[in-house]
């Protein structure tokens, strides 16, 4: 009777299959390491992509890409709205100030 690395019919051959079906398992596991390595390396090429896209975009508009001057850019603009805003408010109130004299000299 010889016996063949404890694989004979008798539950000798349980740690074998352990192994196979871990060896499996870890089969699976490191195919879908693969995939999600391919899919992020292509999500990453995808925005790689899109942020070059937008710096050629900002620099088209705004003559720069660079994140600090497009920052005092931003600051700029929101200041000179700030500006516009105001004397409209006040262009507005000199209309509805004259609008209220008519109508009080009317009477």
């Amino acid at each position: 009777m010889a016996m063949g690395n404890g694989m004979n019919g008798n539950g000798m051959g349980q740690p074998g299959n352990g192994l196979e079906q871990e060896l499996n398992q870890l089969k699976r596991q490191y195919e879908r390491l693969r995939e999600d390595k391919v899919r992020t390396e292509q999500n990453l090429d995808n925005i790689a992509r899109q942020l070059a896209d937008l710096e050629a975009q900002a620099v088209q508009q705004y003559g720069t890409a660079n994140p600090e001057e497009l920052g005092r850019l931003l600051e700029t603009k929101r200041a000179e709205n700030a500006r516009l805003v105001a004397e409209y408010r006040a262009h507005i109130s000199s209309i509805m100030e004259g609008l209220q004299k008519l109508e009080q000299g009317g009477n």
